[in-house]
């Protein structure tokens, strides 16, 4: 018996999507508005699902204060208020796009978890658009 529990929490940060690759033209045609030399923002929106068989003595698939105090430790408190590009040595070499923040996410829970938990990421850029990981 599978349950899935979640944990939705919330970080600003500014990015630039940018290929460095390419040239200005190439970028600024393929990334629109959001290749702006000087970055933008969003109001990100995590969520984190675990799935998993619940504990016969807790009850608990994972205790969700637990799993709070992972996503703050690994994500909120790097990402939290950040220029993703230039302050995140995850995005130094990868294009902050919302897929890949999504990937990092996953990539800096999925240590601290047991095996046995399928881990699951749902970042919302806006409120219309939102990306989905699952490892």
């Amino acid at each position: 018996m599978n349950v899935t529990i979640g944990r939705t929490e919330h970080f600003n940060a500014a990015h630039r999507l940018h290929n460095t690759g390419w040239s200005d033209e190439q970028n600024t045609a393929v990334f629109g508005p959001c290749n702006n030399p000087n970055y933008h923002g969003h109001n990100y929106v995590l969520t984190v699902r675990l799935t998993g068989t619940p504990d016969p003595d807790t009850g608990y698939v994972y205790d969700l204060k637990r799993l709070s105090d992972l996503i703050k430790r690994e994500i909120l408190d790097t990402f939290d208020h950040r220029n993703l590009n230039l302050d995140v040595a995850d995005f130094r070499q990868l294009n902050p796009t919302a897929e890949n923040i999504a990937m990092v996410c996953w990539q800096r829970l999925r240590p601290h978890l047991a095996a046995h938990l399928a881990l699951s990421v749902t970042l919302h850029e806006t409120d219309r658009n939102f990306v989905e990981y699952h490892g």
